[in-house]
């Protein structure tokens, strides 16, 4: 597969040449930052309450000093879809002071062939 050369098409490329099937809907999280706790929240409020279909989640990020809102939304993970997704969420998040900070996927997502084999049975205490 060609991808642009850009940052969002390099992180395409990885992840295909890591075995990960493009062509299945995965979970991507985008990530927006703020640097007020109020305007975060507001932001996430706002977001929750709009048609956009995807789990949210709000911290601190300590590394950054900044509040981080994760956005995670089912979808293709095509080029153009993402910098779609990427420029309408950095619009919303400019209208709190933030503004995106790139995106990604967790390594393991339904239907990954790396962990067919996996014999661990989840319990209370796990964390993923």
């Amino acid at each position: 597969m060609q991808f642009p050369d850009d940052d969002n098409g390099k992180m395409l490329a990885a992840m295909s040449e890591a075995g990960i099937d493009l062509s299945k809907q995965l979970d991507i999280d985008f990530f927006l930052v703020f640097d007020d706790q109020r305007d975060a929240e507001s932001a996430t409020e706002e977001l929750s309450n709009s048609d956009l279909e995807g789990e949210m989640e709000l911290h601190l990020n300590d590394e950054v000093g900044k509040w981080e809102l994760i956005v995670c939304i089912k979808m293709i993970p095509e080029y153009q879809a993402i910098v779609d997704q990427e420029l309408n969420l950095n619009q919303f998040a400019e209208e709190f002071g933030g503004a995106t900070d790139g995106w990604g996927v967790m390594q393991h997502q339904e239907g990954d062939d790396d962990y067919a084999d996996d014999d661990h049975e989840c319990s209370d205490t796990c964390k993923h």
